[in-house]
C-alpha cells in the first residue's frame, strides 16, 4: 500500500475529518515523509492541518507533551505520530477532557518501512467492532480474568471495578480517545496480576522473541524474566526506563485486527493481531488506570484461552461467541 494511501485511510475514515477541522499532527525529526502524507490527506478534505516536530528522544517519558497541553487542546483532532505512544500521558487526558479526540498512532518500525504503507490499516472498524461485542459483554462487571496457552501461560488479573474500553481507529467524535492498535482493552487493578506467561510472540518496541520466554508475576508485577537472550534484551529495554514502575502489569489487551500478524516490524500491528493478547507495562493513566510511569510498552502472547469469572471469551485464539452476539453480527 502507498503512503499517500494509508495517510487518507487515517485522515477520512478513522478521524472522518470535516472541512476545517483543525487536525494536530505531533510527530518527530525521523517521521517527515508522513507529516507530508498526512498533510496532503488533510487538506485534500477541506481540513487544517497543524504539525509539531519534537525530538525523538523527548517523547517516551511524556515531558516534551506535557509541555503541549493547552495547545493540543484548541485542535478538533490529536495525531500522535511520533516513534513512541503517548496515549498514556496527562496530557492527552486534559485535551480529551476539553473536546478535542485523539488518535494515537505510533510510527515506529523495526524494519524500515513506513507504517503508512502497511495493509493491516486496511482493516474495516465496523467488523472490529462485531468481533468486540461477545468480549465487551463478557468483561462488563467481570471481577477476575484467567488467561492459559498450550505453552504454559496461568495467569490471573483483577478487573472488578475497571471499565473495559474498545480501540478501533475511529476518533470522530469530541471526547474520544482511539488507537491505531485494534484491540479490546481493560486495565486491570494495578496490584493484581499473578501468575506465569510464556511469551511466544512480540517484545513490543524491540521486536519478536526468538525462542518461547518465561515471565513470572506476583501482585501486579513482573517478578522474573529467565536468563536467555531475549530475556536479557527485555530487562535491559525495561532497565533504560530507571523507573520501577515500569514493572507493573497496567493493561490487558486482545487483538482484533485480521489484517494484522505478529511478525515483530511495528508493535502497533503485533498488539493488534487476531488470535492474541497483550500485557500493557507502566503508565495506564487514559486506559481508566491509576498508574503512572516513565513509559508504556506491550508484550504479545499468541493462541490464549481467556475467561473472565468463568465464562469463556476466547478459545486458543478465537473469540467466542453465543446465539445472542450471532444475532448481533447480522
Amino acid at each position: 500500500m502507498k503512503m499517500e494511501q494509508g495517510a487518507r485511510i487515517i485522515v477520512e475514515r478513522w478521524l472522518q475529518a470535516k472541512p476545517d477541522d483543525v487536525l494536530h499532527f505531533i510527530t518527530d525529526e525521523t517521521k517527515l515523509r508522513e507529516m507530508e502524507a498526512f498533510s496532503a490527506a488533510a487538506e485534500g478534505c477541506g481540513a487544517v492541518p497543524k504539525v509539531s516536530v519534537l525530538p525523538s528522544d523527548s517523547v517516551q517519558s511524556g515531558d516534551s507533551i506535557e509541555e503541549m497541553r493547552h495547545i493540543m487542546s484548541y485542535a478538533n483532532a490529536i495525531v500522535g505520530a511520533t516513534n513512541y505512544s503517548f496515549i498514556t500521558t496527562n496530557a492527552v487526558t486534559y485535551a480529551l477532557r476539553h473536546g478535542a479526540r485523539f488518535l494515537s498512532l505510533p510510527l515506529s518500525t523495526n524494519d524500515g518501512s513506513s507504517l503508512l504503507e502497511q495493509d493491516f490499516l486496511q482493516m474495516d472498524p465496523r467488523k472490529a467492532a462485531r468481533l468486540a461485542r461477545p468480549l465487551l459483554g463478557k468483561l462488563r462487571g467481570a471481577k477476575t480474568l484467567h488467561v492459559t496457552t498450550a505453552l504454559g501461560t496461568d495467569i490471573t488479573f483483577s478487573v472488578q471495578g475497571r471499565k473495559a474500553g474498545l480501540f478501533r481507529g475511529t476518533a470522530a467524535r469530541p471526547g474520544v480517545c482511539a488507537s491505531a492498535s485494534f484491540e479490546v482493552y481493560v486495565p486491570p487493578v494495578e496490584t493484581s496480576a499473578s501468575g506465569r506467561v510464556v511469551l511466544d510472540g512480540s517484545m513490543g518496541y524491540i521486536g519478536l522473541v526468538q525462542k518461547p520466554l518465561e515471565l513470572e508475576f506476583d501482585c501486579g508485577r513482573l517478578t522474573r524474566i529467565a536468563d536467555t537472550p531475549d530475556g536479557r534484551r527485555l530487562r535491559t529495554f525495561i532497565e533504560q526506563f530507571e523507573d520501577p514502575a515500569m514493572y507493573c502489569a497496567a493493561e490487558f489487551g486482545i487483538g482484533l485486527n485480521q489484517y494484522s500478524r505478529c511478525r515483530g516490524a511495528s508493535y502497533i500491528e503485533d498488539e493488534s493481531a487476531y488470535g492474541t493478547f497483550h500485557i500493557g507495562f507502566g503508565r495506564n493513566l487514559a486506559l481508566g488506570g491509576t498508574h503512572d510511569a516513565a513509559g508504556h510498552f506491550d508484550i504479545v502472547i499468541h493462541d490464549p484461552t481467556i475467561t473472565a469469572d468463568g465464562v469463556l471469551m476466547m478459545k486458543q485464539g478465537d473469540v467466542c461467541t453465543n446465539p445472542i452476539y450471532r444475532f448481533l453480527y447480522l
